[in-house]
């Protein structure tokens, strides 16, 4: 097994099988490493031998496959820049990770006009002057000495849905460990669809890096399209997709047809579908789907397993010691307890944050913050920041992230056992959960529900729905409910709860509202606006509405 990305690379020097797909182009994996082998020279002669930063703002593109294995055999570290970030937030995150030259092209060179980047170069690939200056090193030859596994290889930003987006180190054998544990199932004859962006380890760590340990292909796709996946999955034979978010459910709100079975995918890996997704897409497929557990930090893993609930994310990594604690008082909360319905009955004990015992030494810590290193590694464990549960078997739950907490009338509760209850609600296709501020003290619980194709929500119906629920707490009933076209979504296609929080009630979707528990849901209007300002003015309470 290769150490590094860059003997990954090595590797694959001499082999002709096919590697990368894009448009009307193609390489085989010898080509790639050529391809590589000139870009690494070209970003040593930059970088005047030392380490360089590349911050890389592109969609899939080719080039950036080559710059990835260029970066990887130089010792340079590749940053992958979200282009979803705008303005000074842009800029930050170039300037927070020293980068010194940015690649971009047309389509994406816009964002940077008039940012403080801290002096980096900005460079497009697409243009001549980069197209020669590649030039004048092809044929170069691959590095008589690759990287070492220490040294960092990868600057990956979390998705910042619940703040400050942070630069996640990644060294060489980090990568390369990951990489190989994701390659056992597949076979240099698998052609590997990926459509997830590669500034975000999804797309590196289960696709693009695998596919390179087993020397099978990769067919890259600029960005994910639902309209394009089958006729992509088709024409190009391919085995095998990654996908993180909501990728699923837009796939499947294309047109049925009776032969979408009839494709080679074999299976998928992913993240954060809902069940019901999952298994409609095995039954219109045909196609094996697995959702794994996993962070950009790479320190907690938890594997999916034969016959566990539909809903559960699975068992921790063999050797790996996780836990769910309180994360107040670092108390080790209480096994879930379901009825026969599976029905989570002891949600307010059982949930807290998903700790990893451990691992702490599997963490790489994040990019000049020491504050966030601090926070993550608290007395000596690994704290994920996500909120879950486990039963008595030992089966995890995912309950949401840290900031999902919700405290109302003094009980504390996450966001995810709510949601997968107003999940069963006919005719909801997306149900999203967050704290709005009372006007008293602590919050209220809104919720966001993105409904199915043709459906109105019925006011009555819901409330009647939420009494028969047996295992909704008597806190977690939604005053507020805002009905939306689309969940907003971050680059990888992750629901966004940023602009739901920020917004609140102040928005053109429609919002129902229960005045009191007591009350049924009516449509808020300006003059229950007004009074909601009233009161929180009359509360003292006024500036948790700036």
């Amino acid at each position: 097994m290769a150490d590094t990305i860059a003997e990954l690379f090595v590797d694959r020097a001499a082999d002709d099988n096919p590697a990368l797909r894009t448009g009307d182009a193609s390489w085989s994996w010898r080509e790639v490493v050529a391809e590589s082998a000139a870009r690494a020279s070209l970003l040593t002669a930059i970088g005047n031998g030392a380490p360089l930063h590349v911050g890389v703002l592109l969609e899939n593109v080719a080039e950036y496959v080559f710059v990835l294995g260029g970066a990887a055999l130089s010792g340079s570290v590749v940053v992958g820049i979200n282009p979803t970030r705008r303005g000074d937030e842009l800029a930050r995150d170039i300037r927070h990770t020293d980068c010194r030259l940015v690649l971009t092209d047309s389509t994406q060179a816009p964002l940077l006009d008039g940012l403080d980047l801290g002096g980096a170069e900005i460079a497009s690939v697409a243009e001549l002057a980069w197209v020669k200056r590649v030039a004048e090193h092809a044929g170069a030859a691959i590095p008589p000495a690759v990287p070492c596994p220490d040294d960092l290889f990868l600057l990956m930003f979390t998705s910042g849905s619940t703040g400050a987006p942070k630069a996640v180190r990644m060294t060489q054998g980090r990568a390369a460990r990951t990489s190989a544990a994701s390659a056992v199932a597949f076979t240099s004859d698998d052609v590997l669809y990926c459509a997830m962006p590669l500034f975000h380890g999804n797309a590196l760590l289960a696709n693009l890096f695998p596919a390179a340990v087993k020397g099978a292909s990769v067919v890259l796709r600029p960005r994910f399209s639902a309209s394009a996946f089958l006729p992509d999955v088709r024409e190009h034979g391919c085995t095998y997709f990654n996908y993180v978010g909501r990728a699923l459910s837009y796939i499947l709100a294309q047109p049925e047809s009776p032969d979408d079975a009839d494709n080679t995918l074999k299976w998928g890996l992913g993240s954060e579908a809902s069940p019901r997704d999952v298994e409609e897409f095995r039954r219109r497929f045909r196609c094996y789907v697995v959702e794994g557990y996993g962070s950009s930090e790479g320190a907690v893993v938890i594997q999916p397993f034969p016959g566990m609930p539909p809903e559960a994310l699975g068992r921790p990594k063999e050797g790996q010691d996780v836990g769910v604690h309180d994360p107040a008082t670092g108390a080790e909360c209480p096994r879930a307890i379901f009825d026969e319905h599976r029905r989570l009955l002891n949600a307010a004990k059982a949930t807290g944050e998903i700790v990893g015992r451990d691992v702490l030494s599997s963490f790489e810590g994040y990019y000049a913050n020491p504050e966030a290193d601090a926070e993550r590694s608290r007395n000596g464990w690994y704290w994920s920041g996500d909120l879950g549960y486990r039963d008595e078997e030992g089966t995890f739950y995912f309950a949401g992230r840290s900031a999902d907490w919700l405290r109302v009338d003094g009980e504390n509760f996450a966001a995810a056992p709510v949601e997968r209850i107003l999940g069963r609600f006919p005719g909801v296709a997306a149900a999203v959960v967050y704290a709005v501020p009372d006007p008293r003290t602590a919050d209220q619980v809104m919720a966001a529900l993105e409904l199915d194709d043709g459906t109105a929500f019925d006011p009555a119906a819901f409330a009647a729905f939420l009494v028969e629920q047996p295992d909704m707490g008597t806190k977690w009933a939604p005053r507020f409910l805002r009905i939306v076209e689309t969940m907003p979504l971050t680059a990888t296609r992750k629901i966004d709860r940023k602009p739901l929080r920020a917004e609140r009630w102040t928005t053109t979707d429609p919002v129902w509202w229960r005045p009191t528990p007591a009350d049924p849901y009516r449509m808020l209007d300006g003059t229950d606006i007004d009074a909601l300002r009233h009161a929180f003015e009359a509360a003292g309470r006024a500036g948790m509405l700036a």
